[in-house]
C-alpha cells in the first residue's frame, strides 16, 4: 500500500538535539585548554567501562578529558598549517580519528606514559569480546554452583541435571576457544565461573608539546597475556598457558614451599622451576603471574 503524503512522522521525545551552540561551546573549552596546559595527549580506550573512566578523571583531577567529536575537536586546533591555532597542532587534528580522545596536562611526557602503561582493571567480559581463552568444563560435579540455579545453567547451554542435589555436567564442554566473538549466553556463564577476560586500559597515542610545538606518536603495545586455556573440574579451576607451538605446559607435581611468614603455600612443579600459586589472580586489581600452569581453588 503506497503511503499517503500526508502522513507526518511525529518524534514523542522530549530531548532536543545537540546544536551549533554544544560544537561551539566544544571549540571554546578546547582552545581555553590550550592556554592552561602545557600538553596534549590523543589515547584510545580498549574494553571501555565508564565507571573505570570516571576513576581515572578522578585520580587526573589535575587534568582535562576530552571525549566529544573528534570532527569538531580538530576544528578547534585547526586542520592546516594556515588554520592551527597554535603550531604544529594541525599534525594533532589529523590523528584525531576513531574511537580516541583528547587528555590537557601539565604533567611531563614521561610521568604521563609511565602512569598509564602500570594502570590496567581487569572486568567481566560482555557480548561482542574477543575470547582471550580457551574454557573447559570436564564431566563430573560442579559443587560451587547451587542447586537453584540449574535451570538457568541449562537455559544458557550447559549440558547439567540435579544428580543427589548437586550440579553436575553430562559430559565435557567447551564454553568458548581462544579468539572466538564471545555470545551473550558465553559472557553469563563466564561470570558465573568468575572468569574474566576483558582488561580496560588507556594507550596514549600522540602528543604534542606546547613549549617546543613538536608533535610525537607512540608506539602501542598489546596486553600481556598470562593464560590461554582454563579447565573447570569440580570446584577447582586450572590455568595453563599453551605456546605458539601449541604445547601444553602441563604440571607434573605438587609441593609445598614455606614464605617468609613460615605459612605454607601450594604450589605447581613445571620442570625445575616452582609457580606460586596465583589465588588472587581474578581480584579486581590483578597481580601478574610467570607464564606457566597455576591451580586456583575457589572458595567454597
Amino acid at each position: 500500500m503506497p503511503k499517503s503524503r500526508r502522513d507526518k512522522r511525529v518524534s514523542l521525545t522530549q530531548t532536543k538535539k545537540k546544536g551549533l551552540e554544544s560544537k561551539q561551546s566544544l571549540i571554546e573549552e578546547v582552545r581555553n585548554c590550550l592556554d592552561l596546559y602545557e600538553r596534549v595527549f590523543i589515547f584510545s580506550v580498549s574494553n571501555m567501562r565508564n565507571s573505570k573512566l570516571k576513576e581515572v578523571r578522578n585520580t587526573w583531577k589535575h587534568s582535562r578529558f576530552f571525549y566529544g567529536k573528534n570532527k569538531v575537536m580538530a576544528l578547534a586546533f585547526g586542520k592546516t598549517p594556515e588554520t592551527e591555532v597554535r603550531t604544529g597542532l594541525y599534525k594533532l587534528a589529523a590523528k584525531l580519528q576513531n574511537e580516541v580522545g583528547l587528555l590537557f596536562t601539565n604533567k611531563t611526557k614521561d610521568e604521563v606514559i609511565q602512569w598509564f602503561k602500570e594502570y590496567s582493571e581487569h572486568d567481566h567480559a560482555r557480548a561482542g569480546n574477543i575470547a582471550t581463552s580457551t574454557v573447559e568444563l570436564a564431566e563430573g560435579p560442579l559443587t560451587q554452583f547451587s542447586h537453584a540455579i540449574e535451570p538457568h545453567l541449562r537455559k544458557l547451554g550447559l549440558p547439567v541435571a540435579l544428580k543427589k542435589g548437586i550440579v553436575t555436567m553430562l559430559e565435557e564442554h567447551t564454553v568458548c576457544k581462544d579468539g572466538d566473538v564471545l555470545t551473550p549466553e558465553q559472557c553469563k556463564i563466564l561470570k558465573l565461573l568468575n572468569i574474566v577476560m576483558a582488561q580496560f586500559t588507556i594507550n596514549m597515542q600522540y602528543m604534542w608539546d606546547k613549549g617546543t610545538g613538536e608533535f610525537e606518536a607512540f608506539e602501542v603495545s598489546p596486553p600481556e597475556q598470562i593464560f590461554n586455556k582454563v579447565r573447570v573440574t569440580s570446584d577447582d579451576q586450572e590455568y595453563d598457558f599453551v605456546d605458539q607451538n601449541m604445547n601444553v605446559v602441563e604440571s607434573e607435581t605438587k609441593a609445598e614451599t614455606k614464605d617468609d611468614l613460615g605459612s605454607e603455600t601450594e604450589t605447581m612443579v613445571t620442570g625445575k622451576e616452582n609457580v606460586p600459586d596465583a589465588e588472587n589472580l581474578f581480584a579486581s586489581d590483578m597481580v601478574k603471574t610467570p607464564r606457566r600452569s597455576s591451580r586456583i581453588k575457589n572458595k567454597k
